[in-house]
């Protein structure tokens, strides 16, 4: 059998299930895939996707990092900015940036301190 070591699933920390579900849920258009507590007045620890990009997002204190950061390709790079721009987010209106190693991108950073950089990459030949 061949070894296949499966995409990563990046841990953001939250410090607010409202906001994050705002952000995550109402701007970028994820939806929830589980959320659990261990308690009702516990910390929530929830998993979120759109497609193929997987999150999952902790209000645990051990182990979580505020201020992460990851990046992720986007098929339909520009309707995907259109649609975000089009939802009036009233913290983050991502703007188009063409780097220097030839990829257009563009910023979110949830209201926790954490950024994801969408991506437009070539197709392989």
């Amino acid at each position: 059998m061949a070894i296949r070591i499966a995409p990563p699933i990046p841990v953001f920390r939250i410090f607010s299930v409202e906001k994050a579900r705002e952000f995550y849920l109402d701007f970028l258009g994820f939806k929830i895939d589980f959320e659990h507590r261990f308690e009702p007045d516990l910390p929530l620890f929830m998993q979120v996707s759109r497609g193929e990009c997987v999150l999952q997002l902790s209000e645990h204190h051990g182990g979580v990092t505020p201020g992460s950061a990851f990046s992720a390709a986007v098929r339909g790079f520009d309707e995907f900015h259109t649609e975000l721009g089009g939802k009036n987010y009233r913290y983050m209106r991502p703007q188009v940036e063409d780097t220097p190693w030839g990829r257009r991108t563009f910023h979110v950073i949830d209201p926790f301190g954490n950024t994801i950089t969408f991506e437009e990459r070539a197709e392989p030949a």
